[in-house]
This record gives structure tokens, C-alpha cells and sequence, in this order.
């Protein structure tokens, strides 16, 4: 099938709610991962998020005009919802009865989650359900102002659930040999050398590492080049400081232009050939864009998960 995946806002002055979290991060994360399990499954995927617009209005009609000219089957906005730091649960919008009967596949799923299911509700009065040509849907995964919402949400399991919703399946899961966790506990040497070479961090020979569990050269060689890379002090030895730098690349944090800095930034801008300046600007821009374009991903600058799976799996 060919899926219309909108993710919603991210492109200002259409920018979304603010709360506990961010609107604009939650459905890029969530967007990309459904996005990436769809085209895991061998499903088309056309990404309706448009790179720019003067105005909110237009930023919603080149959304329509791209999922009505590339004829997808299906069309699925995604959002989150924010009120008053009190409402909480689930809600999807439709309007003919197929999309209502997409709607309820998708809605049960992520009820299974723990959110309060708010219903299926009639979305003739919104722009984009109004204009497209095909079933669609807009989907309010859950409320970014309630704490509530906030402590049940994660931004995989979210997008399982979607994805589930819509097709009845889920890819196979991918092996990854070093865990994502911001805050992995793992210290041991071999897991050091499968994070460096996950990273692209190469030795003094510009090789991967051995994965033998042991320090040697090559490893002392990688740390330092890795610190290097990063900007923190050179000790070819991995403690906190060094094993904190790691888990928050490992973590792939979403990065946009003038919201992202520091050491994450430094690895990104090594890995695009940018100045490593550790600061988003225009120039970092560019790079990640041709990095984008370069590895056939939509070059909107926006490092989310379905650039992070290019740079690091």
C-alpha cells in the first residue's frame, strides 16, 4: 500500500503545542519511526510534511496537494493534543466511514497502552480531512500537558501501536548490538568497542575495532579520537565523562537548526564533514541536508530517527 504520512507542524510559523514536551519533536520522533516501519514492511510512504511555508495555510494545503498527487491509499496526520495540564487519552478524527474503521484499529491499539480512549471524532471542520481525496485520519496521539499522558507515552512503542493499527503487523525487530539508552548502565570494554564502532570511530590505522573485550592501542587510539571529536578532555580512558558523551549520541536525540548544541552536535558535524563548532547554524544545515538527500531521505534538516538510522543504525 502507499501510506500519506503527515507529520504535523514542523514547518514554521506552523509550529505545534508546547507543554511538558514539545509538539513538533513528539511527532517527528513518532513520524519517523511509523514512516521507517512501514517501509520496513515493504509499504510505500509518501512524507507530506512540507519544508517550508510563509503561512499555516499554506503549510496545509501542500500537505493535502502532496498526498492527493502521489494517489496514496491512505492519509494520516499525527499530532498531540495539549489543554489544560488536566485532559488526557487518545482521540483520532475522521470523517468517511472507512477512515473511521482505520481510525478504530489504530485507536485500539494505543488504548492497549494505558491512554484513555477519547474516541473516534467526526473531523469535517479540520483543513486537511476536508481536503484530501482518500480515506485520512488525524490523530492526537495523547496530551504532551499532562503528566499523566507524558509517563505512559514512548515514542516507540506510540508508533508500533500506529503501525499495527494500520496494517495488522509490525516489522521484525532489528538486532542492534548496543542499546540506545541514554543512561545504559554498561560500562564493560567490549560494549565500549561496539559503541565506537557503531559511532564510525576508527583507530590510529583508520580501521573498527576488534571486538575482543581487551584495551589495547587500537581501543586507547579510538577513545581519544572519539573525545577529540566530541570536545572533551583527551584520557584514552573511558570514564563518566567519556561513557556520558557516548550514551547521548547513542540516545539520538532529535536536532533541529538553532535548538541543538553541544556534544551530540560535535559528533553530528564530524559525521557530515560540517565546521564542529558544536552549534546548528546555517552551514550544518546544508550539510545534514546533503547528508539527507546523499543516504534518500527527505532534506529538511531535521535530524530525527530516520536520519540517526543512516548515521548509526
Amino acid at each position: 500500500m502507499r501510506f500519506g504520512i503527515d507529520i504535523g507542524h514542523n514547518c514554521p510559523p506552523d509550529t505545534g503545542a508546547n507543554g511538558i514536551k514539545f509538539e513538533d519533536n513528539l511527532t517527528l520522533d513518532v513520524g519517523n519511526r511509523v514512516m521507517g516501519k512501514l517501509k520496513d514492511l515493504g509499504h510505500q510512504v509518501i512524507d507530506c510534511k512540507p519544508a517550508k511555508s510563509d503561512i499555516v495555510g499554506n503549510s496545509l494545503r501542500q500537505r493535502c496537494a502532496k498526498a492527493n498527487e502521489s494517489k496514496v491509499d491512505i492519509f494520516v496526520s499525527i499530532h498531540f493534543n495539549a489543554f489544560n495540564g488536566f485532559a488526557n487519552g487518545t482521540e483520532i478524527f475522521a470523517v468517511s466511514d472507512t477512515a473511521k474503521k482505520i481510525a478504530k484499529s489504530i485507536l485500539n491499539e494505543i488504548v492497549q497502552m494505558g491512554f484513555f480512549n477519547r474516541g473516534i471524532k467526526n473531523g469535517s471542520h479540520l483543513f486537511v480531512l476536508r481536503n484530501i481525496n482518500m480515506p485520512a485520519i488525524l490523530l492526537e496521539c495523547c496530551f504532551l500537558d499532562s503528566a499523566k499522558d507524558m509517563k505512559l507515552f514512548d515514542s516507540e512503542a506510540m508508533a508500533n501501536a500506529i503501525v499495527k493499527g494500520l496494517t495488522g503487523k509490525l516489522p521484525v525487530a532489528r538486532v542492534i548490538s548496543v542499546p540506545d539508552e541514554s543512561q545504559n548502565p554498561d560500562v564493560s570494554i567490549l560494549r565500549l568497542q561496539k559503541a565506537l564502532n557503531r559511532l564510525r570511530i576508527t583507530d590510529y590505522n583508520s580501521r573498527p575495532l576488534d571486538e575482543d573485550n581487551a584495551i589495547g592501542t587500537a581501543t586507547v587510539s579510538a577513545i581519544n579520537k572519539f573525545q577529540e571529536i566530541v570536545g572533551i578532555q583527551q584520557t584514552g580512558i573511558a570514564g563518566d565523562t567519556t561513557w556520558g558523551a557516548i550514551n547521548q549520541v547513542l540516545a539520538k536525540p532529535v536536532l533541529r537548526k538553532n535548538h541543538a548544541a553541544g556534544i551530540v552536535m560535535k559528533y553530528l558535524q564530524y559525521r557530515v564533514g560540517a565546521e564542529p563548532d558544536g552549534i546548528y547554524g546555517s552551514f550544518t544545515e546544508a550539510a545534514i541536508q546533503q547528508f539527507q538527500t546523499t543516504n534518500g531521505l527527505y532534506a529538511d534538516g531535521i535530524v530525527g530517527n530516520l536520519t540517526w538510522r543512516k548515521l548509526i543504525g
